[in-house]
């Protein structure tokens, strides 16, 4: 007799999620790898900010009391800093979580969330995890394409990524890019322009997502602790929208979402600007130096996407794979991110380490193209 008893099944569109892969630290062997896969600052953490964070976890109330369930002091700090309104600062577990929130709270089923190709993975996943449908707008030789992104929107649409500058290739939109973009799109859709890595931006750069934040009722703005700030480890996030946007937002955020010490960290580190103009010094310096290196081996077929971010894009067009120099890296002690699951298996995307690391890998991609 056949078994008709109903079974436990999650959402169709959950089952449909390919979970986020993280950065490997290690080899296959288990054998500890210099780890420039998940864009971490080299540099570590400023000692303002590992003071402070050391400080709060030495209370003798550290571990037994929660957090400051609004981040008040972090969100006045933010706000201080960038000439924002506090009560319209939100913070999260991560800038990961407020991307998630922006889905949850302006999308669902059937609805659409668009994003360009090769945009961040979490896009996806966020897009799925609510039952709305991911869409992807062409890439203009891997860079942001606006005109693609306009014409994906349809009646839909609720929900557009802007990663900018756009993680995994590193591409910058810049700021009429950005405004005309805003302007092509309903007023109904929510726009979240995700600068993660803006703090290795130039002035010039500046594509002008918080001035756009701070007047327009669709516009939400994320950054993070964990890239140039050295807070990867406390997942700290922040962002920035009207009013509406923002209330709506903690309707459905986690309480108590940012731990107490990484709060005092956070605080601390939008204090320590001499570490973060270091940070961003040694990383142009180092990220246009394996720039180099690695277009001394374009006769080999590999090509770097001009970065703005903390790491490159390098493209192998040539005999030799990316698989196979992802795998000879590894056997040089080098792990850096090959991205076959983002439609990129061409590519590896490689951090910029400390100098030696950097000298080291460049070292490691030319005996491995050339062995």
């Amino acid at each position: 007799m056949t078994d008709t008893t109903p079974t436990l099944t999650p959402k169709p569109w959950i089952s449909g999620i390919a979970p986020y892969v993280p950065g490997k630290s290690a080899g296959a062997d288990g054998r500890p790898l210099i780890k420039l896969s998940a864009n971490e600052n080299p540099l570590g953490t400023g000692e303002k900010a590992r003071a402070a964070f050391a400080a709060a976890q030495g209370a003798a109330d550290a571990l037994s009391r929660y957090p400051d369930p609004g981040a008040n002091e972090l969100r006045e700090t933010i706000a201080a800093k960038f000439g924002l309104d506090p009560a319209r600062v939100i913070c999260g577990n991560g800038s990961d979580e407020l991307l998630h929130l922006a889905a949850g709270t302006y999308a669902g089923a059937g609805d659409e969330i668009l994003y360009v190709r090769y945009g961040f993975a979490v896009y996806e996943i966020a897009a799925r995890r609510v039952g709305a449908v991911p869409v992807e707008a062409d890439d203009k030789d891997y860079a942001t394409d606006v005109d693609a992104l306009l014409a994906a929107v349809t009646d839909k649409t609720r929900v557009v990524y802007l990663a900018n500058p756009n993680n995994p290739t590193g591409t910058l939109a810049t700021r009429a890019e950005v405004q005309r973009l805003y302007a092509g799109l309903p007023k109904n859709v929510l726009f979240v322009i995700d600068q993660a890595y803006s703090e290795y931006l130039s002035e010039a750069e500046d594509d002008g997502g918080l001035d756009l934040a701070r007047t327009e009722p669709n516009v939400f703005v994320t950054r993070t602790f964990s890239k140039i700030h050295g807070l990867a480890a406390e997942r700290i996030g922040w962002g920035y929208a009207s009013s509406d946007v923002i209330s709506a937002l903690h309707r459905i955020r986690l309480p108590f979402n940012v731990t107490r010490a990484g709060q005092a960290a956070a605080v601390a580190a939008l204090g320590d600007e001499n570490f973060v103009a270091h940070s961003r010094e040694h990383n142009a310096e180092w990220r246009a130096w394996l720039t180099g290196e690695i277009e001394s081996l374009g006769n080999h077929g590999l090509r770097v996407v001009p970065s703005a971010c903390n790491f490159l894009l390098v493209l192998f067009e040539g005999s030799v794979s990316a698989e196979t120099v992802y795998n000879r890296l590894m056997d040089a002690g080098y792990i850096v991110r090959w991205l076959p699951g983002q439609g990129l298996p061409n590519a590896l995307r490689m951090t910029i380490g400390t100098e030696d690391e950097t000298r080291g890998l460049a070292a490691a991609i030319r005996a491995a193209v050339e062995g």
